[in-house]
């Protein structure tokens, strides 16, 4: 049987071609091998198993190839049998370039590289796109649970053909665990010295966190009694990556009891200014811990290894008038997208509430810096945002941004459809979980793990999963980032997150276990 990649590859202009060039009789050897090249060895599995990147090659309906990268964990494209690999399709840029050529062209071409081995596996196959409302058990089967990645979709590939390449022209490189391993040595040696110097009593200063953005605490400034600014800038004086205003940073905290979690928080600085972020804290006392430790531990000079700056309150760009409603803290993206519409002379105006004049995080500053586009509501004052009004006063064109408690948001979603305001032109962003909610205990079966668990009415479910012994991926805690979704696979969540599209909740059966509860008395859980 001749051998598969070059019964595909070797097309007539290929073998004139190695005629001309003296290879054809090399070649002929490769069409005549006894491995057949399309059935998946050990070897070939347990080569696929070990990447975390490769090159994906599709045709479009005009004929263009279109060559792309997919990265993710090791082991995130999976050996489903000997002639199928697959993998779950991670959100990137949304262009859909490759799967947009796939509904015409069905074929693909791989290239899985080793550099550090000077090794690579070529593959070519036919791909079935398979939307997870369609076949949710075979998606989570090519699912990572410890990616913080959104999957939509799976990729499955028919195994036509494979070949290894030999390693000419392969440039050696090196992972950063590759590296890792093999500084490890002089890390110990690191290590050891960082403890002589601890214990003579120059010990080198903090660092929180593993992100990729190193940055560092260069000034604190109380805006409030419980709200503290706080200046972060390169940790090598460097310009940080732009942001775009609503955008928030991934930022280490350690609690109380020792552990090292990340917050969300709004980055309020103007997005023009490429030298420093700025963040601002409100204390909370019904907290999870997160606010008082960066209270209690953040200080100049300490360094903060953060996310990149993410974005899922973008303030849309165009000419409509604009109108910023802001309850509390929830003024700290409010404040940045202020900056822009100023800086680009678009109409807007910003409605600030909260409980008095002394708890108004840059209340004053904002007036100064924007007269006549702020109007404040102060509680203690008998003040109060009269959001039937602000909704009326905009016209059909305007878009309303509206972040802060609960309450406000729901406030903002009672006026709107009161007023028969386009909702499809308002934004949210919480910055709080839903308060004043009666829960009832929940019974959750854990699907995956075999376990059935009671969550009482006080306990989150996430709380009640890792209290399980079951590994669940968390951030926020307040249901604005996603990160903790799951599949759903019975029962009737209560969802409470602002993270999820309504797509996500009903056709992909996704809640965040975070801060959602349950309308039925037991949810069947993907974990």
């Amino acid at each position: 049987m001749p051998h598969a990649f070059a019964e595909i590859a070797f097309t007539p202009n290929v073998r004139a071609a190695q005629t001309r060039n003296g290879s054809r009789e090399a070649n002929h050897d490769l069409e005549q091998a006894s491995d057949v090249g399309s059935v998946l060895t050990a070897r070939e599995a347990e080569f696929i198993a070990a990447r975390d990147s490769f090159y994906q090659a599709t045709v479009s309906e005009t004929g263009w190839p279109y060559v792309q990268h997919r990265g993710g964990p090791a082991g995130f494209l999976k050996v489903l049998d000997a002639h199928t690999i697959g993998f779950a399709d991670f959100r990137g840029n949304r262009q859909y370039v490759s799967v947009g050529n796939l509904v015409a062209n069905d074929r693909i071409s791989l290239i899985l590289m080793d550099y550090a081995n000077r090794r690579r596996l070529k593959i070519l196959g036919r791909v079935r796109v398979v939307e997870e409302p369609d076949n949710p058990e075979l998606v989570a089967r090519l699912e990572v649970p410890a990616y913080r990645a959104r999957v939509e979709r799976g990729l499955v590939i028919r195994v036509e053909a494979y070949d290894w390449n030999c390693p000419q022209h392969i440039t050696p490189r090196y992972s950063e665990a590759e590296i890792s391993h093999l500084l490890e040595p002089l890390a110990e040696e690191n290590r050891k010295l960082k403890a002589q110097l601890a214990a003579a009593g120059s010990a080198p200063p903090a660092i929180l966190g593993d992100g990729p953005l190193s940055l560092v605490i260069t000034g604190v400034r109380q805006l409030t009694p419980r709200v503290r600014a706080y200046e972060l800038r390169d940790a090598e004086g460097r310009e940080l990556p732009p942001f775009e205003p609503g955008a928030h940073l991934r930022v280490p905290v350690r609690l109380a009891d020792g552990r090292g979690e990340m917050r969300h928080y709004s980055i309020a600085s103007d997005p023009a200014r490429r030298d420093a972020y700025e963040i601002a804290v409100l204390r909370e006392k019904s907290g999870a811990g997160g606010s008082d430790a960066v209270h209690a531990l953040f200080q100049t000079g300490l360094m903060l290894r953060c996310g990149f700056p993410e974005n899922r309150f973008r303030l849309e760009e165009g000419i409509e008038p604009v109108i910023l409603i802001a309850g509390g803290i929830g003024i700290t993206p409010l404040k940045a997208m202020a900056h822009v519409l100023a800086a680009q002379d678009r109409p807007f105006h910003l409605h600030y509430a909260a409980r008095s004049r002394g708890d108004m995080a840059y209340g004053d500053t904002l007036a100064r810096a924007l007269p006549g586009r702020v109007t404040a509501y102060c509680s203690d004052r008998g003040e109060r945002m009269d959001l039937d009004r602000v909704v009326r006063s905009a016209s059909g064109t305007a878009l309303i941004y509206a972040c802060g408690p609960e309450r406000l948001i729901a406030a903002v979603k009672v006026a709107v459809d009161k007023a028969g305001f386009d909702a499809a032109r308002v934004r949210f962003e919480r910055f709080s979980v839903a308060t004043g909610v009666q829960d009832r205990p929940v019974e959750v079966e854990l699907r995956r793990s075999g376990k059935i668990i009671t969550v009482p009415e006080n306990q989150s479910i996430l709380d009640g999963v890792r209290a399980a012994g079951v590994p669940a991926l968390y951030e926020c805690r307040a249901g604005t980032c996603g990160t903790c979704a799951v599949r759903v696979i019975d029962g009737e969540p209560e969802h409470r997150d602002a993270a999820l599209t309504d797509a996500e909740r009903h056709r992909g059966r996704k809640m965040c276990i975070c801060v959602s509860r349950a309308r039925s008395a037991r949810l069947v859980l993907d974990m």
